[in-house]
């Protein structure tokens, strides 16, 4: 437990308290904002709130494993192609009758009680395959065919399977992140450039070829007031949840709006009762939260030793900060309205247990990074090593200089 303990300290303590925090602020903004909720569908306010404690206690062990677990470790041919091939298996099968229908949507496969995303474990999984892909040989993300073509192609195989489910709203950020982790990685903006307009065209040409559904959506998104009664009603209902918050809420747990006005407050919108009961300025908290975790992942990635592990942390974050912004974008009704959450905050098993392992990874990348020592000189002339010595000593700390 003690040599447990130890190693555990020896993480980012500023990551792993902010994770901590925003884990805690999601259960408690949970237990609120689905309080009438759970009382309406189940008879009991305290069931999402025992639920999310049961995942957020989950999520804490699998952070832990990814703390303690050596981050290269997952640096090998068998793990990496392995955990692919589970989730393009996953994804086939919630297509099948095996999938779980809800809201108009498969995006689930159930056991019993417990719940598989497909597409949550199929991000994680392109974060750990882009890393191992490109860690190798960096000078792959400047070769078209041999470098980013398996990778465009993977990307684009599971952002098709996610989105017959229909999952745009995870698809876009798979892509995003696999997008950024190859610029990342080293390919030129000119490529990123091509990627992102075919990306544009293909969402207008789904929005487009629909007929119903995603064009619905995107006209509720551009005149939301116009389908208040229909398709536009939970973003009014958001806006105008952020709208009667004002400058510091009307205080924890006297929310309106959750009051069965919006569906499933605890969900996806979960940030509109968050600015109702805290306010801008809580909401202006939650967000430096994570500007300051995505902070430290950066940090964590710039000071990493080796490729595999700056492409790790660099997905890792983009994971978060994509989300985030797609979120935020959706609550506000600056982009129209999609499926995703926000991360630690909202209710979700599976997002959870994912972001927490993905963020115990990047905490022990941190681990492995080596510390700075302040050494003071004994003699004047120790600071004037010559050129063989930091050539024999490399990276090492010598006495007087600034780097270690």
């Amino acid at each position: 437990m003690g040599n447990i303990l130890e190693q555990l300290k020896e993480a980012d303590f500023a990551m792993l308290t902010i994770t901590l925090m925003l884990t805690f602020y999601g259960l408690v903004m949970v237990f609120s904002a689905s309080y009438y909720f759970s009382i309406s569908e189940n008879g009991n306010p305290l069931y999402y709130l025992i639920r999310d404690g049961i995942w957020v206690a989950l999520g804490i062990i699998a952070m832990c494993l990814g703390i303690l677990i050596d981050y290269r470790k997952y640096n090998n041919r068998i793990f990496i192609p392995g955990l692919l091939a589970l989730c393009l298996i996953l994804l086939i099968l919630v297509l099948t009758p095996v999938g779980s229908e809800a809201n108009d949507s498969t995006r689930w496969i159930r056991l019993g009680a417990i719940t598989i995303m497909p597409g949550e474990i199929a991000k994680m999984g392109m974060i750990f395959f882009v890393a191992w892909f490109f860690a190798g040989n960096t000078r792959r993300a400047r070769m078209p065919v041999k470098g980013l073509f398996p990778v465009v192609f993977v990307m684009c195989l599971f952002a098709l399977l996610i989105i017959r489910q229909p999952n745009l709203s995870t698809a876009i950020t798979l892509c995003g992140i696999v997008i950024v982790m190859m610029l990342v990685a080293g390919m030129r903006w000119l490529y990123v450039a091509i990627l992102c307009g075919l990306g544009v065209f293909g969402v207008l040409g789904l929005i487009l070829s629909s007929g119903g559904y995603w064009l619905e959506r995107f006209a509720t998104f551009t005149h939301p007031f116009d389908y208040e009664a229909t398709s536009g009603y939970q973003i009014v209902q958001g806006l105008q949840a952020l709208g009667s918050g004002g400058l510091f809420g009307v205080g924890l747990g006297k929310s309106v709006t959750k009051s069965l006005y919006l569906p499933y407050p605890h969900n996806d919108f979960i940030l509109a009762i968050i600015g109702e009961e805290t306010g801008y300025l809580g909401i202006l908290f939650l967000l430096v939260l994570y500007c300051v975790f995505i902070w430290r992942g950066i940090r964590i990635a710039l000071n990493c030793q080796d490729e595999f592990g700056l492409l790790l942390a660099s997905g890792t974050v983009l994971m978060v900060a994509i989300q985030v912004i797609l979120n935020l974008a959706v609550v506000s009704s600056s982009m129209p309205a999609t499926g995703v959450n926000l991360p630690f905050v909202s209710y979700g098993g599976n997002a959870l247990i994912i972001f927490m392992f993905m963020s115990g990874v990047v905490l022990n990348i941190s681990r492995h990074i080596p510390k700075e020592k302040s050494v003071i000189p004994k003699k004047r002339e120790e600071k004037h090593e010559s050129n063989n010595d930091r050539w024999r000593y490399g990276r090492t700390h010598i006495p007087g200089d600034s780097h270690s």
